[in-house]
């Protein structure tokens, strides 16, 4: 079936196309043995490929359990897998026997780095601790991503995002004020358990080549979700407030919110004086912005409820893409909420390459860019996920070649 037949009657077929490339360079030459599986390795990996690493993803027989997860299926595959998977080289290893350990040890002797999600008692009884990679390569980078840590006594427990959100606070947070507590919309503390670890790697790598030492490095889920709240949980340890969920409505800005237009809601952020002055003065009532009980955010904060009623009053008398426009002329924060069907379509997006279908010359897969810019360039993936074992001969022929 070709890419065109597979992806008919699909939002896939409907966005632009993106042809794989070389992408960018600065981790070229840096090997990275990949044991994780769902999100959070999967995706810490995928950022180092961006930047130009070669990853070795090595797999159970059967595959990252991610593969499995659905429906929905792209030609059987899970669609959460594939977003996490991309520039990726697929090696099955059954790392419960010996030999596929030792074959993994041999991979591990030219790899620069180790990432693995496995607990400390896992890597224990497999023989797969930092240690033993160390006795492999001394300089070896080992990146930890666990639930809680590698030390403490929560250590050994199993964990999931929605675990770490539940410890994080970030769940007693989300939603409005009546609501039970709610999990974030995407899988935060994967996501950012992930993000913090290709930083700490990549940290790793520059020291590494100044001192010539490797690193261990710990990243925990529960950890990076709760860091997310800083500056929450700041506020409370200086004054002792309790934060409470309050649908989004809660904030250090006056007002900070979403509101009803007369078709569509937008979100609107009245976060300094001077964008306080220019609201008011787009829709048509200087005056009000002058009132000396608003002349400070403070105040503003003092009389939310009832500024926020005027706002809304004022407005659901237009729709919501003629705010918008006048708000975008007049420099004031202010934006649509997007269901996920109309941001995928966001010509904005699509331009720059965060939203696409990749054609790596065999199928089209979804591709959510890295959404990062250098010299003017996106990253253009080299592959898109890879088939389970799809390189298991080439790379394990290629690493057991004597070297002249």
């Amino acid at each position: 079936m070709n890419a065109t037949a597979a992806t008919a009657g699909i939002p896939l077929g409907s966005v632009k196309r993106l042809q794989t490339g070389t992408g960018f360079r600065m981790l070229d030459g840096v090997t990275v043995l990949d044991l994780t599986t769902s999100i959070a390795g999967p995706y810490a990996t995928m950022l180092l490929s961006d930047f130009g690493a070669d990853i070795i993803k090595i797999e159970k027989p059967g595959g990252d359990d991610a593969r499995h997860w659905g429906p929905p299926f792209l030609e059987g595959e899970g669609l959460w897998f594939l977003s996490v998977n991309r520039n990726k080289k697929s090696v099955v290893l059954d790392l419960t026997d010996q030999e596929g350990r030792d074959a993994l040890f041999e991979l591990a002797a030219s790899a620069d780095v180790v990432v693995t999600n496995q607990p400390p008692s896992v890597q224990t009884k497999l023989g797969l601790t930092a240690d033993a990679f160390r006795t492999i390569r001394p300089d070896i980078i080992f990146t930890a991503i666990t639930g809680f840590g590698l030390s403490g006594e929560r250590r050994d427990l199993t964990c999931y995002d929605l675990i770490a959100e539940g410890h994080s606070g970030v769940m007693d947070l989300t939603g409005a004020q009546e609501s039970p507590p709610q999990k974030v919309g995407a899988p935060a503390a994967d996501m950012l358990a992930g993000q913090d670890a290709a930083m700490a790697t990549m940290a790793a790598l520059i020291d590494r080549q100044r001192t010539g030492q490797g690193h261990v490095i710990d990243v925990a889920l529960a950890e990076s979700m709760t860091r997310f709240l800083t500056c929450r949980i700041s506020s409370y340890l200086g004054s002792g407030e309790t934060p409470r969920r309050s649908g989004g409505t809660d904030s250090v800005i006056a007002i900070y919110q979403a509101f009803e237009t007369s078709d569509h809601p937008i979100t609107l952020g009245l976060g300094s004086d001077g964008i306080w002055r220019r609201f008011w003065q787009a829709v048509g009532q200087p005056d009000y912005a002058a009132r000396p009980e608003f002349a400070s955010n403070a105040e503003r904060r003092e009389r939310r409820a009832a500024i926020v009623a005027d706002i809304q009053e004022i407005l659901t008398g237009k729709d919501r893409d003629t705010w918008l426009t006048l708000f975008a002329e007049a420099r004031v924060p202010a934006g649509p909420i997007n269901r996920i069907d109309e941001m995928a379509a966001d010509p904005a997006f699509q331009d720059r390459g965060l939203i696409a279908a990749l054609d790596d010359g065999e199928r089209l897969t979804p591709h959510i860019g890295l959404g990062i810019h250098i010299d003017g360039q996106a990253a253009a993936p080299r592959a898109a996920a890879p088939r389970l074992g799809a390189h298991t001969h080439d790379v394990l022929n290629t690493n057991s070649e004597p070297t002249d």
